[in-house]
């Protein structure tokens, strides 16, 4: 058969729009399922987001670029199916690329960890990104039809990549692990290139990709799993404390979120949370029934706690990851019921529907990674707050910051421009910039418990408060607004 013939039998219009959308749906696949991978490592910020989407973008230019030179000096009959085939192979390495380097460098080495995943990601990226043109090069049969086969092909793929960018945001990652995608877009990109290459020509040539795709097949299966449970949005798992046998945690990709002890719903085991129940404590009488509202869910230790401590209170959770909840209820024993209501949607858009002067205390203990989600961080949001809040309400954040502590200082001061009571709870070194970690920002319209509360938290912890004190340390802090609202680089990484 000659290549005349093969243009003309074997890449015809029907085919070479499905090359071209295929290619680019897979390569919109693989860089937001990137995304996933490294949120165990790397953590979900708008850096890492960026970081990847950069990556991916170079690899489209990059195969695209050497996809039209190659095909001007090699027969693209001869490359087109083993490169899609090895593509698929690759695809297939990725998982465990990422997964064995992120296990060897726990706990740090997050430059190894993104580097992996860079060329793990790019190599294949590419590979697939220059498949198009190829494959216009093969249905470009005459000068005259240059544009017609060039924008068709352009728009089929374009429209490729809208494809597979909505389902994998919509349906795959709702509905499979990222182990199970990454598995079957590998092997539907073998399986194709395997009979391209097979048809074009012959069975040897595919050999040789099709002993690595199984190869990576096979380390995908037997790869380190990160996480006992995969979310819509983290990587999930609850491990039991070996010093409490009723304790367990929360571990949302590699940070700790909550603990919860099962039988004693009173106990309370991180620093800042125990910040949150001597404020509770300081603010509203013990028994007193209350209406709460959380945004985040967590394991839910507040909620309980205010259960225990104070019968009768609602308590309404607004968490937008239903993996999460389904966590809390299948290993942490929560049940929805007069005390508790989960409703499962982003906490912006919860706290807008919220009725005004309807809750005494609303709770913000919300994080990607480490960071507030940006737009829980704005004057909007703290507006809406203020509006559902009763007058005697309080509104309480917990935020975690290091070094200079400039996220902390531009929340302090937005939370400032709402409430006419502003304070801080933390460590005294905290407080004085010589260490990082957890802070509690309270605010009020009321006057603040302060007197109490320092009573209570005792050597534990200390108090920023009165208003000159709060300015000079929040100094020239930036006002956050749905307009302007640069978190994760205001955020200061723990390892700085």
């Amino acid at each position: 058969m000659s290549e005349t013939e093969v243009r003309v039998r074997g890449i015809g219009d029907k085919l070479a729009i499905g090359l071209s959308f295929g290619s680019s749906a897979a390569v919109m696949v693989l860089e937001l399922v990137s995304l996933r991978l490294v949120a165990p490592y790397l953590g979900l910020t708008l850096e890492t987001n960026t970081a990847i989407i950069g990556v991916a973008l170079a690899a489209i230019a990059t195969g695209a670029a050497l996809g039209g030179r190659f095909a001007d000096s090699v027969p693209p009959t001869r490359t087109l199916g083993p490169m899609i085939l090895f593509g698929g192979a690759l695809v297939l390495l990725v998982l465990p690329v990422v997964r064995w380097t992120g296990e060897a460098v726990r706990g740090g080495g997050a430059n190894a960890v993104f580097l992996a995943v860079a060329v793990a990601v790019f190599i294949p990226a590419s590979l697939l990104a220059a498949v198009t043109p190829m494959v216009t090069k093969l249905r470009l049969s005459t000068l005259a039809q240059t544009g017609t086969v060039v924008g068709r092909l352009s728009a089929y793929a374009t429209v490729g990549g809208i494809v597979g960018t909505v389902l994998t945001g919509f349906v795959f990652v709702a509905k499979v692990p990222t182990s199970v995608i990454v598995l079957c877009l590998g092997g539907v990109l073998v399986v194709t290139g395997a009979v391209l290459t097979i048809f074009l020509r012959g069975i040897q040539a595919a050999a040789r990709p099709l002993v690595l795709a199984l190869v990576g097949a096979g380390l995908t299966v037997v790869a380190p799993r990160p996480c006992e449970v995969e979310t819509a949005y983290h990587c999930a798992r609850i491990e039991p404390d070996p010093n409490r046998a009723s304790g367990r945690t929360l571990y949302l990709d590699q940070l700790r979120h909550s603990y919860v002890d099962l039988q004693d719903p009173t106990y309370l085991e991180f620093e800042y949370i125990k910040n949150f129940g001597a404020l509770i404590d300081s603010e509203f009488p013990a028994g007193r029934r209350l209406d709460a509202l959380h945004v985040g869910g967590g394991g839910l230790t507040m909620p309980r706690w205010l259960t225990a401590t104070r019968p009768g209170t609602n308590n309404k959770v607004y968490e937008i990851d239903p993996g999460v909840i389904a966590l809390d209820k299948a290993e942490l024993g929560a049940r929805s019921g007069p005390d508790l209501d989960l409703q499962i949607r982003d906490g912006r858009l919860g706290v807008r529907s919220e009725p005004a002067d309807s809750r005494d205390l609303i709770i913000m203990d919300a994080f990607g990674g480490v960071a507030v989600p940006w737009h829980l961080t704005t004057r909007e949001l703290v507006a809406d707050v203020h509006r559902v809040l009763r007058p005697d309400g309080i509104y309480a954040v917990n935020i975690i910051d290091f070094g200079p502590q400039r996220f902390l200082k531009a929340e302090i001061r937005t939370v400032a421009e709402e409430f006419d009571n502003v304070a801080v709870i933390s460590t005294e070194e905290a407080l004085a910039g010589e260490e990082g970690g957890n802070f509690v920002l309270v605010a009020s319209d009321e006057a603040l418990p302060v007197n109490e509360l320092r009573t209570r938290l005792g050597d534990r912890a200390d108090v920023l408060d009165g208003a000159d004190a709060v300015r000079r340390f929040v100094g020239d802090a930036p006002l956050l607004t749905d307009d302007f609202a640069p978190v994760d680089q205001l955020l200061t990484p723990f390892s700085s």
